[in-house]
């Protein structure tokens, strides 16, 4: 937590001002602050660019393009609202007195707003199973499935806000207890689900025995791999503990979640991107990958995927393609939702010359 800022001061901004008590705390982890000596210019090295800077402490003389110069003091309405938005661009600023500043980024800020709009709107009325009520899915909005951690990394970090409403009209709440079984190996695919509270397991039958390949806790999804690849489930999840999960219906999830994430290339864009630093990431098994693997391409097989976010390196993007385009769009989609630039090759290696896949 940022122990320079106290919450009263994040209460006293806009849009911040909205925000629950919990919701400011929250907030916090996620605030800069920079302190400016009298004479020096704060965005002479670091500019405005997609973040809400307030000046929180301190007198600030600005000078706009448009020729105006102005002072501002942290105390004055003006600094309630972000530095130079919708206003002439900010040609210089000069710190009048000893400046503090606080930085916070412009996406995740306004992921934030718009959460919490959306969650306390009155056609908003989500779906709760075996007896809760509506205030209990209130609750349940506001709790650490929608935390500014998850809207920052997880997996509506890239939802498009039209979709936010629908999606929290068609979400499901339920209860579920320990030993239940969410997921079964060889089924078909109808539900992604998102784990509010608990704790469960992956599994998967190996020569007669179960094989853990998993644990997962709140704040982790799972069955979206068959919904995108349009298969059977390929383990089961059971609970370890009792908790509540939030699940989607198949058509509501492809509609919603899936395509919005999901950016399909063709090959010669593929190639290009490549060409710019991008890294070609072949989800298939290894024998397939060494039979007929793209140039400079690295193996990471479907069944891995997970296992390899946060090894895989954020700053570098990657082309995912499989055989056909459909393991590759569920290893897109579950590398997306932690926050990676991943596109999928259309149509796969199908859609590659032969001459070419060397």
């Amino acid at each position: 937590m940022n122990d320079m800022l106290d919450i009263r001061v994040l209460a006293a901004l806009e849009p911040i001002s909205s925000f629950s008590p919990a919701r400011l705390r929250e907030l916090l982890d996620y605030c800069q602050i920079e302190n400016v000596a009298p004479g020096q210019d704060p965005f002479q090295n670091r500019n405005l660019q997609g973040q809400s800077v307030y000046l929180v402490r301190g007198e600030l003389e600005l000078i706009f393009a448009d020729g105006n110069t102005v002072t501002m003091r942290a105390d004055s309405e003006w600094a309630r609202h972000p530095i130079g938005k919708r206003q002439p661009d900010i040609v210089a600023a000069n710190a009048l007195s000893p400046v503090q500043l606080m930085r916070v980024d412009d996406d995740l800020l306004d992921r934030m707003v718009t959460w919490d709009q959306f969650a306390t709107h009155d056609d908003i009325k989500p779906k709760i199973d075996q007896g809760g009520s509506e205030a209990a899915v209130r609750r349940l909005l506001n709790s650490g499935m929608f935390s500014a951690e998850n809207l920052n990394h997880g997996p509506f970090a890239h939802l498009p806000p039209a979709n936010i409403g629908k999606l929290l009209n068609r979400v499901e709440a339920i209860a579920v207890w320990e030993k239940d079984v969410i997921v079964r190996e060889g089924e078909e695919g109808d539900y992604y689900y998102l784990i509010e509270s608990g704790r469960a397991q992956v599994t998967r039958r190996v020569g007669g025995a179960d094989l853990l390949l998993a644990e997962l806790k709140a704040g982790d999804v799972f069955g979206e791999e068959a919904l995108i690849s349009d298969s059977k489930r390929n383990a089961t999840v059971t609970m370890r503990s009792n908790g509540v999960l939030l699940r989607m219906k198949k058509q509501d999830f492809l509609e919603l979640m899936k395509e919005p994430l999901l950016h399909r290339i063709s090959f010669a864009e593929a190639k290009e991107k490549v060409k710019q630093g991008a890294v070609w990431l072949d989800v298939r098994h290894p024998p397939e990958y060494r039979y007929d693997k793209l140039p400079g391409a690295i193996n990471v097989p479907l069944n891995d995927i997970r296992n390899a976010v946060g090894v895989l390196n954020r700053a570098v993007v990657y082309v995912a393609y499989c055989q056909s385009g459909r393991r590759s769009s569920a290893a897109a989609f579950i590398l997306a939702q932690a926050g990676y630039e991943v596109y999928v090759l259309e149509n796969g290696l199908w859609s590659v010359p032969r001459a070419q896949q060397q």
